[in-house]
């Protein structure tokens, strides 16, 4: 029996549970491992392996190893887990450390929980910043960033996750990133109840639904544990954590929903966050406090009814109506454009003053969301101002909102842009070319041609 005997007995029953509950391999990463666990490994090559190395194993990975299973079913691919599975015992040791991982994978572990940007900028600085640094130097750099951590699974690209070999956070998970991005840990304290969380998501079927965010990287529990957790710590940081965990969630309850609602008004400092997590759950719920949280934040009104209510754009055209000229910033302006979009009405009448701002990714915005309209043709005037900029983006996106319209208006505009450009610049000649197509001319021929007498084809 081992300390851990309990929880590898029932992730034993979860790992059947899983399958059962994600049959098409939905949950991100299944269709690769398809939850099959093989045969586990042995004492001996645990032992061999930590005497080649010169390491401990945490007690919680070994427990898995050892009693749970190791590799697919063939042992040579990964195992059912988080993303892409876990690596099979003793394989992939050097993707952090490439070279001499027998030499550095003892280190001490010096990355923790709690580290700030600015302290891992100055520990990853040579690796991510010094371009003449030498193979010897960058492996002993390596070494010391990445020593005393077990790489455990793939999450794709540069991604992966590790254990902690030593120190006070030896058995935790970390989320990695191999081309520099700072780590981030996972909430649980040892491995097995990372690896059990995941099981419960699985199962849940948290780790299904459209919303959800990469697992590990938010904090896990029932919604009764995190919302408890919320009301009574302290810790700024610890709310914010329980919060983006419920908002991970499938859905909440009605108490729950209820309950978040009433904390609003004595939670300021976490007073879009809660909306945000009402909206999710029930829109019309939330459509007061949305309705109210217009006049201090309109990008997150904006963002909240794109991403959980879009089905229901039209019913907010109004409101953007009365507060569309209020918008200064682009990424605002950008989802203000999503959801007129989304309410399939003619809306160039918001748009068009958009193409004349001083802004010129706001400019960009309103040209392209305007070349989404059907009767696109009928703002030619507004177009052309578009070709007449200074901007090679807002011209660049003039040139593609035009796709499908011929008006011989278009031709002046077209001439002065193969003047303005004998090279190509930002794919401009290369739109250019398909929107002079459709008069059987190119960016060569059209400056032969001459300004056409009548004003549409």
């Amino acid at each position: 029996m081992t300390a851990y005997s309990e929880q590898i007995q029932r992730i034993k029953k979860k790992l059947i549970e899983a399958k059962a509950a994600d049959k098409s391999c939905m949950v991100f990463g299944a269709e690769q491992h398809e939850y099959a666990i093989g045969e586990p490994t042995t004492i001996e090559k645990i032992a061999q392996l930590e005497e080649k190395y010169s390491i401990e194993l945490p007690e919680c990975y070994k427990s898995f190893v050892l009693h749970v299973g190791n590799g697919d079913l063939t042992g040579q691919n990964p195992s059912a887990g988080p993303f892409y599975g876990i690596y099979p015992f003793g394989e992939n040791i050097n993707e952090l450390i490439y070279a001499d991982s027998e030499k550095y994978l003892k280190n001490s572990c010096v990355i923790h929980p709690k580290m700030t940007d600015e302290f891992w900028k100055a520990l990853s600085q040579k690796i991510n910043e010094d371009e003449t640094i030498a193979d010897e130097e960058y492996d002993q750099e390596l070494g010391k960033l990445w020593g005393g951590i077990l790489p455990l699974g793939s999450q794709g690209c540069t991604y992966l996750h590790g254990i902690v070999l030593n120190g006070q956070y030896k058995g935790r998970v970390v989320n990695l990133d191999s081309d520099g991005q700072k780590p981030t840990f996972a909430f649980e304290r040892n491995f097995l109840d990372w690896y059990e969380r995941w099981l419960d998501e699985v199962i849940s079927g948290d780790l299904i639904h459209d919303h959800t965010g990469w697992f590990g990287y938010h904090m896990g529990g029932s919604e009764e544990e995190l919302l408890k957790l919320f009301i009574s710590s302290i810790d700024v940081q610890e709310k914010v954590d329980c919060l983006n965990g419920l908002l991970n969630k499938k859905g909440l309850k009605d108490e729950t929903i209820n309950r978040i609602e009433s904390l609003i008004e004595t939670n300021p400092e976490h007073k879009v966050r809660l909306i945000q997590l009402i909206c999710k759950s029930d829109d019309q719920i939330a459509k007061p406090h949305l309705i109210e949280l217009l006049q201090t934040d309109l990008l997150s009104v904006f963002q909240f009814i794109y991403w959980y209510a879009k089905d229901k754009a039209i019913e907010w055209l109004n409101v953007i109506e009365d507060n569309v000229f209020r918008i200064e910033d682009e990424e605002t302006f950008r989802f203000c454009t999503y959801l007129l979009k989304e309410t399939n009405t003619d809306y160039s009448r918001l748009i068009i003053p958009f193409a004349r701002h001083h802004i010129e990714g706001i400019k960009v915005q309103s040209l392209y969301t305007l070349g989404q309209l059907e009767n696109k043709k009928d703002y030619i005037e507004t177009f052309i101002e578009g070709l007449k900029d200074d901007s090679n983006r807002v011209i660049h996106t003039s040139l593609q909102a035009l796709s499908g319209v011929k008006d011989n208006r278009l031709l002046a505009c077209y001439k002065d842009i193969a003047e303005k450009f004998p090279i190509e610049q930002d794919y401009i000649l290369a739109n250019l070319n398909h929107r002079l197509a459709d008069y059987g001319l190119t960016n060569r021929t059209v400056m032969g041609t001459s300004a056409p007498k009548e004003s549409n084809p």
